[in-house]
């Protein structure tokens, strides 16, 4: 129940807000990878290397019949990725020659798109893109990226 009432003033324009506060400021832009990975991972940090290779797998199902699933080397879900905090992921996703389709990969944790940097990689080659693990967390990855 609303007791007595004011009007509220809301601003509709949440932009205009922003910058009436002096705009964003990118707290953590070393979060964020810059194309190839050479930076993050000669910045002295920790690497973790995870190499997926993204493939079409026939899986059983509890009925006894079989279904086709894109998969992260050969499992749904894929394999789990553990890391320290600030440390260098750098994520490499190779499609075997073989393959019927090309695959991409986006993982949440690394707080940005990884399409301009991996985008879909295309049968018979390799992807990479690299970001520093800041936020903790329990993120999930997906293909990601395929035109």
């Amino acid at each position: 129940p609303q007791i007595g009432g004011t009007a509220l003033d809301v601003n509709a324009d949440p932009l205009a807000k922003v910058a009436s506060m002096g705009g964003l400021e990118l707290v953590m832009p070393e979060a964020y990878a810059s194309g190839p990975c050479g930076d993050l991972l000669n910045s002295g940090r920790p690497v973790v290397n995870f190499d997926l290779t993204g493939e079409s797998v026939d899986l059983p199902t509890m009925t006894g019949s079989t279904y086709s699933a894109m998969t992260f080397s050969g499992q749904v879900p894929g394999p789990t990725l553990r890391v320290t905090q600030g440390d260098v992921v750098h994520m490499t996703l190779t499609i075997p020659g073989d393959e019927v389709t090309q695959h991409g990969n986006d993982m949440h944790a690394s707080q940005m798109s990884s399409k301009p940097y991996m985008g879909a990689v295309k049968i018979g080659e390799t992807g990479e893109y690299c970001f520093v693990a800041e936020v903790p967390g329990v993120f999930k990855y997906h293909c990601s990226g395929v035109d």
